[in-house]
């Protein structure tokens, strides 16, 4: 009979964690996002949609400044997962490559700035203790983990752009390249 009571006490204790978990989203995670999506949304209306994608545009428009500078700076102000927001600012053929840059420098921006990836700091330090425990210095080994990611997250972009390219002449579509434009079915005889 204690067996039985057990199970069941670990049954109903494993759904209470999820609600005391799914309470704490509901009070903490949840309500800075939609701060963060109300005050994004809230300067556009106040700029300009036009204005802010004329300037997304001049942002976007080389391939260094659309998957190094547009993801580095918008993952330490925006943080994680509100730096991906900015990807609706880009074409349709520009996304999936902004979506692999930007996911990534969640990751790789936590050695210095902490604040952007929270959840996910533990993969840092547990890297960062092995480090210390060899004695060595944790500041070069977070620069170089930031430098990295960087890298690494530009040739992701890159990469992404290319498949994304290569995917397009496969599937006989035409991924919009303005903000405007429209997804095109390409005929096969083209």
């Amino acid at each position: 009979m204690d067996i039985l009571v057990n199970l069941a006490n670990g049954f109903m204790g494993m759904f209470e964690k999820g609600g005391s978990i799914f309470v704490n989203w509901v009070s903490g995670f949840v309500p800075t996002i939609i701060a963060l999506l109300v005050a994004m949304n809230a300067i556009i209306k106040f700029v300009g949609q036009d204005r802010v994608e004329r300037f997304m545009k001049k942002c976007t428009s080389n391939v260094f400044s659309r998957y190094i500078l547009l993801p580095v700076l918008g993952t330490f102000f925006f943080m994680n997962p509100m730096t991906l927001s900015l990807g609706k600012f880009l074409p349709e053929k520009r996304k999936p490559a902004y979506y692999a840059a930007a996911s990534f420098s969640c990751h790789t921006m936590n050695g210095l700035f902490p604040h952007v990836n929270p959840g996910e700091l533990f993969v840092f330090l547990g890297i960062a203790k092995g480090i210390q425990d060899l004695g060595l210095a944790k500041a070069p080994f977070a620069l170089r983990y930031f430098l990295i990611g960087i890298l690494i997250n530009f040739l992701r972009g890159v990469i992404t752009e290319m498949t994304t390219a290569y995917v397009e002449k496969q599937q006989g579509i035409k991924l919009a390249e303005t903000f405007s434009g429209e997804n095109k079915r390409v005929s096969s005889n083209a």
